[in-house]
């Protein structure tokens, strides 16, 4: 958008009914796990499913709109986002339990998720509990950990797509990959319908446990950090998990300014305090360089890596 008083135009005609809340130039680095990143143009939180569908409405196709969730599993880039923001909030977060599972919506923790499906004595969502984010990233990414994923217990999840209409997929419409879906492009998640399986709650209660002390042992939770950076490989490429090459090529500790490879675990990246999305994202690309180097792998981030940089952004 070249031309700032159109934008505000369509911005102005676009909002003119939300019952959510729109903020102009709004830090998205404090929401994001890494605390870095830049101002989110305009950032919309939407009351409900229905307020963001009459937004989407009215929205100029040529607006850029950009969903974001708990923003466990994202880098924003220094220059922040450009057009609109959507932040999944309060009215995505309703939780209903079912005799055979769990709806949730898309702002809701996967670890609240996992706590509602023990207290109901339902099992199969216990991997939930080892994954930051929430329900409508889980989804978009097949997020999994512990030995399941979202493709082995989805049901349906509704979506809003770009031009505000409201569409449930099944499981198979969503064509589920390795940390990948076939989501249609501009969608929202709005909620989904987990499977559980009827078990005894202090047994479910006992795994979620397992979970987390796994969790804790091998994972620098309790630092600045995000989710994996890196896929896997597929087995083709090599046997070796991610951790594992970067471990094999040295990157354990590599820093740049304050961006660290994790010595806990090397296929996580910590921001020691002050570091900025570039100097996170440049280190992301060392690692990536020396692993090829090594090993002749080349790693893909599954961390997302959005906006625009510092210096696109004067």
């Amino acid at each position: 958008m070249n031309n700032p008083a159109s934008m505000q135009d369509m911005v102005k005609h676009a909002f003119a009914n939300m019952r959510g809340r729109l903020t102009p130039q709004a830090p998205l680095g404090p929401r994001t796990w890494f605390r870095v990143g830049g101002a989110a143009e305009w950032l919309f939180q939407p009351a409900d499913a229905e307020d963001l569908a009459g937004v989407l409405q009215r929205l100029s196709p040529e607006l850029p709109i950009t969903a974001l969730g708990a923003c466990s599993n994202v880098i924003i880039r220094d220059g922040g986002l450009e057009g609109v923001v959507v932040r999944m909030a309060r009215g995505f977060a309703d939780i209903t339990v079912e005799a055979d599972g769990i709806i949730a919506g898309s702002a809701c923790l996967d670890a609240t998720v996992a706590e509602h499906a023990a207290q109901a004595g339902l099992s199969g969502l216990e991997f939930l509990a080892g994954i930051p984010g929430s329900i409508g990233g889980a989804v978009r990414m097949n997020a999994g950990a512990y030995g399941s994923d979202i493709a082995n217990v989805l049901d349906w999840a509704e979506i809003i797509t770009r031009d505000g209409s409201l569409i449930r997929l099944d499981n198979a419409a969503l064509r589920f990959g390795y940390r990948r879906s076939g989501l249609p492009e501009g969608a929202f998640v709005i909620r989904a319908r987990l499977r559980g399986i009827p078990a005894n709650p202090q047994d479910v209660a006992n795994r979620i446990a397992e979970v987390r002390a796994a969790r804790e042992l091998s994972q620098p939770v309790r630092a600045r950090t995000g989710g994996s950076t890196f896929r896997n490989p597929d087995a083709e490429t090599s046997s070796r998990k991610a951790w594992e090459l970067i471990d094999a090529a040295g990157c354990r500790g590599l820093r740049r300014g304050d961006a660290q490879v994790s010595e806990k675990h090397c296929n996580f990246l910590i921001n020691l305090g002050n570091a900025t999305a570039a100097d996170l994202e440049g280190l992301g690309e060392d690692v990536r360089t020396r692993v090829a180097q090594n090993s002749g792998v080349s790693l893909h981030w599954e961390i997302k890596r959005l906006g625009k940089t510092e210096a696109s952004s004067q």
